[in-house]
């Protein structure tokens, strides 16, 4: 019996699609613009080179090796915070800039979690 395959993925959308969602989880997670970029720059890379040409979800293939990315930088003996993020972002109102304070203070996995549950809508699930 044939099983069907999935379409092959139309690159141009797959990036129009995601990357403003890899982009705000990513700097979600590492609290820096250019390197939130190269990360997800790395994540499209690595879906040319590596992804299963079957992928029923690629969004969802691109977001796990993205968050594995991100850890893999947190991990780097190289990083280091130049600027907490709230300061490279627009002038939030000073009770968004306590909350932006208390998330960036708290490590980056749950920093990654939280963004994906509340601004991404992933479920617990899909987050683990």
């Amino acid at each position: 019996m044939n099983h069907p395959t999935n379409p092959p993925v139309d690159w141009e959308t797959l990036v129009t699609q995601e990357e403003n969602r890899l982009y705000r989880t990513a700097l979600a997670i590492l609290g820096n613009p250019s390197e939130a970029q190269d990360a997800v720059q790395e994540a499209f890379l690595a879906f040319l080179e590596k992804a299963p040409a079957d992928l029923e979800s690629p969004g969802a293939w691109l977001m796990r090796v993205l968050v594995n990315g991100c850890r893999d930088r947190l991990r780097a003996a190289w990083r280091r915070r130049s600027a907490p993020l709230w300061e490279s972002l627009p002038a939030p109102e000073p009770e968004e800039r306590q909350e932006l304070e208390e998330i960036f203070s708290l490590p980056p996995a749950d920093r990654a979690v939280i963004h994906l549950f509340y601004y991404e809508g992933l479920s617990t699930g899909e987050i683990a």
